[in-house]
């Protein structure tokens, strides 16, 4: 378990080179800003150096916002999940004052292409693995617990409101421009991370009680258990189903491999759920 660990930092460590190398070598000098809190903290930098005359970088501004979505985070979201999450933000802050601000190209259109796919990267990546990049991914889902709603709807509120105030403080042009790298960064990470906020699990298993234990022991969610027999070995197992959040996959995988190397489990998308789901830490 401590070398899945090590492994999982180190993923979300590479994430975090990604992002700031989208955002000092493509993104800034070209004046088209990232996604999420990213493209708020550039947002805010530039504002501050242009019309106040305030130097500040982008990485202090990105680890300044995402203090009180931390502390929300660990409250709302849960304690592994912000834990790598803050690894995320603080690497990210860190490598972006680390590696020089300056311009690779001076087309535009390829500053906010190649931006776009290094950020999705590595922001997909990140949730793959289980964290995040922190900032709108833990707003967006504390809100989507609260109202049950899709995620996306506040990625998307948010997201305009950058490219607003990007196109009237700025040239129009430039909110295209970023309306674009938020378009390709978002299709980046669906092809790396799928985003679908539910999943349910079916785990076919000989060891019901322990993993059972297990998944209680690290997951507050329920689980239905149904008898189940092997239709080619005869052999009686159980089945066990529950539903879960995008989020819990990586944790809930390393449980099984744990607990029962040898179970079989089916991870399907979840379209809808009617009754009781714990929205928040109830």
């Amino acid at each position: 378990m401590f070398t899945v660990e090590i492994k999982r930092i180190l993923i979300v460590l590479f994430g975090a080179v990604l992002n700031a190398v989208s955002l000092n070598l493509f993104l800034i000098e070209a004046n088209v800003y990232a996604s999420g809190f990213t493209g708020v903290a550039q947002l805010l930098t530039s504002i501050l150096n242009d019309f106040a005359g305030i130097p500040i970088s982008t990485g202090i501004l990105l680890f300044l916002l995402n203090i009180p979505v931390a502390i929300l985070g660990w409250l709302k979201v849960g304690r592994g999940f912000t834990v790598y999450s803050a690894i995320s933000v603080a690497f990210t802050t860190l490598f972006l004052e680390l590696i020089p601000v300056q311009q690779l190209s001076e087309d535009i259109i390829l500053n906010a292409v190649f931006g776009g796919v290094i950020g999705g990267m590595g922001v997909g990546i990140t949730l793959k693995w289980g964290a995040s990049t922190g900032g709108l991914d833990i707003v967006a889902m504390v809100l989507s617990r609260m109202k049950d709603r899709p995620i996306g709807i506040y990625f998307l509120i948010l997201n305009s409101a950058i490219i607003a105030i990007a196109g009237l403080l700025y040239e129009p042009e430039n909110a295209l421009y970023t309306l674009l790298t938020l378009y390709v960064t978002t299709r980046v990470i669906d092809a790396v991370h799928t985003r679908h906020e539910k999943l349910t699990a079916m785990i076919i298993t000989s060891k019901a009680a322990d993993l059972e234990k297990a998944i209680h022991g690290h997951m507050v969610r329920g689980i239905t258990t149904l008898p189940a027999r092997g239709a080619f070995t005869q052999q009686d197992k159980n089945m066990l189903v529950m539903v879960i959040t995008r989020y819990e996959l990586y944790d809930l995988q390393h449980i099984i491999q744990e607990v029962d190397p040898q179970a079989f489990t089916n991870i399907v998308q979840t379209t809808g759920i009617f009754g009781f789901f714990r929205k928040d830490d109830q």
